[in-house]
């Protein structure tokens, strides 16, 4: 189906979508057969992969896939889809972003946006922004040292839609172990980037786990007590369990409900104090669960 000029089916923009996505999936550029599976499988957003999925000599093929399956379509299948290209500065980026602009011009496009990998520069990536469609979503992918050292400045770029986080790739950069623990700082610095940027809060870093739930849920967990909103992933299996862990518990509403039940009178419930930010709080949780008071 063809998405109406610049919303999709929701009535979203294509970044207002990006934006309020809990779990974003990757499906590999080279593998056109898994695009529609992946679009079904209930993601907030599909990545179609040009990067770290592809093999060099399947780039260029790639990208014609791609560049067809975010097409308009009126009796074929769409895919409304953010595109992960390959790295500013790689031989094959040129040709990425050339295309995917030009088919993001026409009417109906199914491009959300673009993912860009390694993202460092902030002179580069405002370029990238300015020669990108208004509603197209861009999400800066902060996979090294110096990504994380400039992430304020890569979140404040009007029209950045979200950050993401790449952990197994910053821990190649700075050499440690790729266990979470030895991750906190770069997580803590994208979530306090984007907070102070104003923008939606960053995507985590996918979990490598596919079969082991409890590890998925675990990972996803972390990232969401940091103030991460979202998590990359790279299975449909991990879907559901994502959703689960970034979703409010009973125990969170009965919680939230209590505060605002309280709001205004109490001055304690569950001998805690009631003030502002304990109710903001208790909002949120409410409004995460599409309780909004």
């Amino acid at each position: 189906m063809t998405a109406p000029a610049g919303l999709t089916a929701a009535g979203l923009t294509a970044a207002e979508t990006v934006a309020a996505a809990v779990t974003a999936l990757f499906v590999p550029g080279d593998r056109p057969e898994r695009f529609a599976k992946a679009a079904a499988a209930g993601a907030g957003v599909v990545i179609i992969d040009l990067e770290d999925a592809v093999a060099p000599e399947a780039k260029s093929a790639a990208l014609a896939a791609a560049v067809e399956a975010v097409a308009p379509s009126d009796g074929g299948t769409q895919v409304l889809a953010l595109v992960r290209v390959n790295p500013q500065g790689s031989g094959h980026y040129d040709a990425d972003i050339t295309l995917l602009l030009a088919a993001a011009q026409a009417p109906g496009s199914g491009l959300l946006g673009i993912v860009l990998p390694k993202a460092e520069d902030p002179g580069a990536l405002r370029q990238l922004r300015a020669d990108m469609p208004k509603h197209l979503a861009l999400i800066p992918l902060i996979e090294s040292a110096l990504g994380v050292v400039n992430a304020v400045e890569l979140a404040g770029i009007p029209g950045v839609t979200r950050l993401a986080f790449g952990a197994i790739d910053f821990a190649l950069d700075i050499d440690a172990d790729g266990g979470d623990r030895f991750l906190d700082h770069a997580r803590a610095q994208l979530v306090l980037a984007s907070r102070a940027a104003g923008i939606a809060a960053p995507l985590d870093s996918p979990s490598t786990d596919i079969k082991d739930t409890a590890r998925v849920a675990e990972s996803a967990q972390l990232g969401r007590n940091f103030g991460f909103s979202g998590k990359l992933c790279i299975h449909p299996t991990q879907l559901a369990t994502i959703h689960r862990a970034f979703a409010p518990t009973e125990a969170d509403l009965e919680w939230a409900q209590s505060v605002i039940g309280a709001e205004g009178g109490a001055a304690q419930v569950d001998g805690q104090m009631i003030d502002r930010p304990v109710t903001e709080r208790a909002k949120r949780i409410l409004q995460r669960a599409g309780k909004e008071q």
